[in-house]
């Protein structure tokens, strides 16, 4: 359950996001194509919530974001990007929450805070990186701290392979994942480090279907 102050916002369309939106979207039906499945929880998604998904190429937030009507989201990136000023321009017109790599970014973590109580779509990559050797290896604490803090889902989206031209990708969207029990535990470093892990078995469990499948 979201926290009681959490006011849900209207949607929104600046002029750059709803450009990137639409290109992709062109992309990914032609040069680029991706197949979702259960796309409909991505229709039907109630914010405020957090999106999750694996991370293995730059164009990886907007396969998880494209799908999206009802808002903008709001993608968690690293701070390396705003270094350059053009594409600092961009980033910050796409709403991109610049985080420091490695570090504890209290401000970042207020930002998406703010999302959250706002009634919006907040995007995490929880690996941190897109060159990890294996799928999760490691699991950053701020996607689960921020759900269990804001008490909002964690929704899954597993992409299966590196989106690339000419090659079908399948991206699979799960259900959210369960953190009441969790959350009747307290918010501590024991309950976020077990989510953590939950979240981690959740993508293996993904992937290991969507191999199955294809």
């Amino acid at each position: 359950m979201p926290e009681q102050n959490t006011q849900i916002i209207k949607a929104e369309h600046t002029p750059l996001y709803t450009f990137v939106r639409g290109l992709c979207l062109t992309l990914f039906h032609t040069v680029m194509p991706l197949r979702y499945h259960n796309i409909e929880r991505l229709h039907q998604l109630q914010p405020p919530c957090i999106l999750l998904g694996n991370h293995r190429c730059m164009i990886d937030p907007m396969a998880l974001a494209a799908p999206i009507r009802q808002q903008e989201v709001r993608f968690v990136g690293k701070r390396e990007l705003t270094k350059n000023r053009l594409l600092k321009w961009v980033v910050e017109h796409l709403h991109m929450i610049a985080v420091g790599r490695g570090e504890t970014d209290m401000g970042a973590m207020r930002a998406c805070m703010q999302v959250l109580r706002e009634g919006r779509i907040l995007g995490i990559f929880p690996e941190g990186t897109r060159h990890q050797p294996e799928l999760m290896q490691e699991v950053e604490s701020g996607a689960a701290l921020l759900a269990m803090r804001a008490r909002v889902p964690l929704v899954p989206v597993y992409i299966h392979g590196k989106i690339r031209f000419f090659h079908r990708t399948e991206v699979y969207v799960g259900e959210p994942i369960p953190m009441d029990d969790l959350l009747a535990q307290g918010v501590n470093s024991e309950s976020v480090k077990l989510l953590c892990e939950r979240i981690r078995d959740t993508y293996y469990a993904m992937r290991d279907a969507a191999k199955a499948e294809t």
